[in-house]
């Protein structure tokens, strides 16, 4: 186990704790099993703004919102109370068969009008993992009612996340979502990841490198065939692969390439959607036109699970045009537009607006973006990147040309529980610390969550000086 701040290991707990029933009856997801078998949980027990407390009072300023999603932060009155009327009123109905309900057809109507792009219906399901895997269906059955049943693989991107299911998670980029699960399965192919910082060649200048994957990306198309490709999906900024910002000019060069061959592109917005990089949606900061989109996370702010899939009128009218053939359209989910739900997602929409918390996450994003950016001269840090309020700061053990600490070190694993000591929730992915605030967060409170990422790094940098070569 790596050594990491006495505060942090508990080796022992009160029979009866939640932290003892924890270690007896929970399976964590996305959890390193064995170590935390070792250490066992930090208890989130209360949580108000931007701030968390765990079950011994301590405090800390949430800087990843939750998981990417708590854009409002806790606690919010307006959210609860919509949620318990709701209820009371009518607290479950369902979409099938033509039965439908008050709040999503209006969160419906809200979230096409806030595309960037024209959308014009709304599938609503759970999460960003079961949207992903809709998106798939969605292009399957296009597909198929265009009469074109070879058209069916979906391009994605080393490094990106799309979600954990059997489909969605052979989208995801990322070996540890696929080990020993039998991942990815056919028909999803990877390409190349946009980051020039780690994946630039030597002496190749950022507009080389992006024309360089590009090509590779029109390679690959040309070797699976143009007439098997449905389509592309990307994350305007990757999230969890790193936090990563495509070159500029990379995703016009990307669609022309997939307008050429008549490729869909599939934005994934499940992290970047509603404000998280200063407008309302990633693909308007990113330079993207999507065809279809899908939004979860700050849909709600994770105050109820929620997802949607938007998508254009044409796909539409492709899947009404079969129905005399096939009959049901035969995909759905028993919470698709959950009432409750919808209600808790189309009030969190209308916050946002009234507070004009598009234009916060922007003007408090320059003020993150600026004093992350102070830490580049650290003798740890590689690389800090980011737009709006979401940022990665990545440590190397030699800056130029990059050379990165091995996994083995948990170098950034240590610094993530080095500012958990500080009182900062920060994340780490790879050996890059994400950082995802609430777009609530203050320009004060974002001075805060520096502050005790400059304490978390220099215990770091004093860890790495004394036990690593």
């Amino acid at each position: 186990m790596k050594e990491v701040p006495v505060n942090t290991l508990h080796n022992e707990f009160p029979p009866g704790s939640v932290e003892a029933k924890d270690l007896q009856h929970l399976l964590h997801p996305t959890t390193n099993l064995k170590l935390h078998a070792q250490k066992g949980p930090l208890v989130n027990e209360r949580a108000q703004g931007v701030y968390i407390w765990d079950n011994q009072g301590k405090q800390y300023l949430e800087g990843m919102a939750g998981l990417w999603c708590t854009a409002l932060g806790y606690g919010n009155e307006e959210l609860a109370d919509v949620a318990a009327q709701q209820m009371k009123k009518m607290s479950y109905s369902q979409l099938f068969a033509g039965k439908t309900n008050e709040p999503s057809v209006l969160l419906a109507e809200k979230l096409t009008a806030m595309a960037p792009f024209e959308a014009s219906r709304v599938f609503l399901g759970l999460s960003g993992s079961d949207a992903n895997d809709t998106q798939i269906k969605l292009m399957w059955y296009y597909n198929n009612a265009l009469g074109r049943p070879e058209k069916k693989k979906i391009i994605s991107r080393t490094r990106g996340y799309h979600g954990v299911t059997i489909a969605s998670g052979s989208l995801t980029g990322l070996p540890a979502f696929h080990n020993a699960f039998d991942l990815p399965m056919a028909g999803v192919v990877h390409t190349d990841c946009p980051h020039f910082y780690s994946e630039g060649l030597p002496q190749e200048t950022q507009d080389q490198f992006v024309d360089r994957i590009v090509n590779n990306l029109e390679d690959l198309i040309l070797t699976e065939g143009p007439e098997t490709i449905a389509a592309f999906v990307a994350e305007p900024i990757l999230g969890a692969g790193g936090v990563i910002v495509p070159p500029k000019g990379y995703y016009p060069k990307v669609q022309a390439v997939l307008d050429k061959y008549e490729i869909l592109f599939i934005d994934d917005e499940v992290i970047c959607g509603f404000g998280r990089t200063g407008q309302a949606f990633g693909a308007q900061t990113m330079d993207i036109k999507p065809t279809t989109m899908s939004v979860a996370k700050a849909l709600s702010s994770a105050y109820l699970p929620i997802s949607a899939v938007l998508l254009p009128e044409f796909m539409f009218d492709a899947f009404t045009a079969v129905s005399d053939e096939l009959g049901v359209f035969g995909h759905g989910f028993t919470y698709s537009g959950h009432p409750v739900c919808a209600a808790v997602a189309l009030r969190n929409l209308e916050i946002m607006e009234e507070r004009a918390l598009f234009a916060h996450a922007a003007d408090v994003g320059a003020v993150m973006q600026d004093r992350l950016r102070e830490f580049a001269d650290h003798p740890l840090v590689g690389e800090v990147r980011g737009e709006g309020l979401i940022a990665g700061v990545e440590l190397v053990k030699e800056k130029q040309p990059r050379v990165a600490f091995p996994l083995s070190q948990g170098v950034a694993a240590y610094c993530a529980a080095a500012c958990q000591e500080a009182g900062l929730v920060v994340r780490n992915i790879g050996d890059t610390i994400a950082f995802c605030p609430p777009l609530i967060i203050s320009e004060a409170q974002v001075h805060e969550m520096v502050e005790k990422f400059a304490t978390g790094l220099n215990a770091t940098l004093d860890w790495v000086s004394k036990n690593t070569q």
